[in-house]
């Protein structure tokens, strides 16, 4: 075997041992501001009261188009992504007991169920308004 160029992996004194801030100092700078003190903890009744509205979603019943089967829709997530909403539909299939999807931004879920819907969402902060028929 021939002899070749190794690079050293000891951290001597090649470029991966130079440390270019090892010569910097504080002298000249100003004092760092005092760090604020920690806020005092809130109590669960505080920060549910103050929880901000994510905003208003519409709960539709609807049975055209379907067949006759009911249908319940929530539409109008506003600042809401798809992934979050898919999880949304799933906590609401799972306490209603029935299927469901999310299609173009909206979800669908089998059956009338617009009360228990209404009550997942605004457990998830948003405010639930029942809209058409």
């Amino acid at each position: 075997m021939s002899s070749s160029k190794r690079i050293p992996t000891d951290g001597g004194q090649g470029l991966a041992g130079h440390n270019p801030f090892a010569n910097l100092t504080t002298d000249g700078l100003p004092p760092a501001p005092p760090s604020p003190p920690p806020a005092p903890p809130k109590s669960a009744a505080e920060s549910t009261a103050t929880r901000k509205s994510r905003g208003r979603v519409d709960i539709i019943r609807e049975k055209a188009g379907r067949g006759g089967k009911t249908v319940t829709v929530v539409t109008g997530f506003v600042g809401i992504g798809l992934p979050e909403k898919t999880q949304l539909a799933k906590a609401i299939q799972r306490a209603c007991g029935t299927g469901g999807t999310v299609k173009d931004g909206c979800i669908e879920i089998q059956g009338d169920h617009r009360d228990e819907v209404a009550r997942i969402l605004t457990e998830a902060n948003f405010r639930p308004v029942f809209a058409g028929g």
